[in-house]
């Protein structure tokens, strides 16, 4: 039993990261609009973030330090300032919908006005942060988020032809969709598998959870199974949405129409099972967000954080996550979208990347940290191969933003 709750910290990171309130509308607008023709984006991505987080969170366990203060002490003040700053306002967009998220899961499971369940879903992530230990939250949020594996069990519930969805597999665009409009939900998907909040969350719980060097083994099995598994989810959303939603010609534009899959699939009991799923991926996200956003400030200000300090000796840290979750609270007031915040915040997390990416980079080569720990020859390559990856992603979003309309 140890064994398998010592992988919940990667769980929780995977489900936050990969089935958060943006990525399950993007996964099923994917899947109605383009089939699985870009299941290799997910693909792409799931390395991708496997090999950032291995990297982020060896760095913490072999230095002690969380993301941002080695940011800060490797680039400097200047430098990790322009860091901190993007990745603070995407960090806060993300909290805004996560925030938002949970409201309209419970929207779907109560009949009521999701802008009544916002204060609520606040109140409670504070609640949780405040009270709850690390360890009890990371368990808890992430393996009930597993629940959401029902939409894996819908889609053979829906017995499809095995081999024209294999058929879809082929990375081609859709007659009545254009290259720009399937290269920015290519750009959608990398930046939602490789938002840079995961990573600061994960570093920032290894530190948490007095992570050394003789925890590797643990960091990367954390990496090697919540992250895949988090891929694998986002790849049963589009498949069900490419079984039932495409043939219907159906365009999802709300988190109802996502899962009318499972409940054709699977029914009332799977209906259920996945709005369970739905309301714990959604506030585990909003409890990695909202953390994320005070581990970032905090670190970089060399303030006192971490939720195993009470909160009285973390007061900054605290108050900074109030803030966040008051300023997320007024800008959902205003009726705007919590799905269309997500999406917006996906494709900006992939401009922000390499802010981000390269620090880590940097510093898991850096025998001064690191000592012997240090990344191997292959870990190098592919670190270099994603860095390419990540710039041009980064060069790519705005151009593709506009000219797609947002991917309308």
């Amino acid at each position: 039993m140890k064994r398998i709750l010592g992988v919940a910290l990667g769980i929780l990171t995977a489900i936050g990261g990969f089935v958060d309130i943006g990525d399950l509308v993007t996964n099923a607008v994917v899947g109605s609009r383009f089939g699985l023709s870009l299941v290799w984006v997910v693909a792409v991505g799931v390395v991708g973030i496997c090999l950032f987080a291995n990297m982020s969170g060896r760095v913490a366990a072999a230095s002690g330090r969380a993301t941002f203060e080695v940011i800060r002490e490797r680039l400097g003040p200047r430098a990790g300032l322009a860091n901190l700053s993007a990745s603070f306002l995407i960090n806060l967009m993300t909290v805004t919908a996560e925030i938002g998220g949970v409201a309209l899961a419970l929207q779907l499971a109560s009949s009521v006005y999701y802008l009544l369940w916002i204060p609520v879903a606040a109140l409670a992530v504070w609640l949780v942060i405040w009270r709850v230990r690390f360890s009890i939250m990371e368990n808890v949020t992430g393996l009930v988020g597993l629940t959401l594996i029902v939409f894996a069990v819908a889609l053979f519930l829906l017995k499809p032809d095995w081999g024209a969805l294999a058929g879809q597999l082929m990375p081609t665009v859709p007659g009545q969709e254009t290259i720009w409009t399937y290269s920015y939900y290519a750009i959608a998907l990398f930046g939602a598998a490789m938002t840079p909040y995961e990573v600061f969350f994960f570093s920032s719980g290894a530190v948490e959870e007095g992570w050394t060097v003789k925890d590797l083994l643990q960091e990367r099995t954390n990496v090697l199974v919540g992250f895949p598994l988090g891929g694998l989810l986002s790849v049963a959303i589009a498949a069900c949405a490419a079984v039932v939603l495409l043939p219907a010609g159906i365009s999802v534009t709300s988190l109802s129409q996502v899962v009318l899959p499972v409940a054709e699939g699977a029914g009332k009991l799977g209906l259920a099972v996945v709005l369970v799923g739905i309301v714990a991926a959604t506030f585990g996200a909003a409890l990695e967000t909202t953390l994320s956003s005070g581990y970032t400030l905090a670190q970089f200000f060399g303030w006192s954080w971490g939720k195993f300090r009470r909160p009285a000796e973390a007061a900054r840290f605290h108050l900074s996550m109030i803030v966040c979750l008051l300023v997320g609270l007024a800008v959902l007031a205003t009726g705007v979208d919590p799905v269309l915040v997500t999406e917006y915040s996906v494709v900006f997390s992939a401009i922000a990347l390499p802010l981000t990416y390269l620090p880590i980079l940097i510093v898991a080569n850096d025998p001064q940290y690191m000592r012997e720990h240090v990344n191997g020859r292959v870990v190098n390559v592919l670190g270099m191969v994603y860095l390419v990856i990540i710039l041009v992603a980064s060069l790519a979003a705005i151009p593709l933003m506009i000219v797609t309309g947002a991917g309308s």
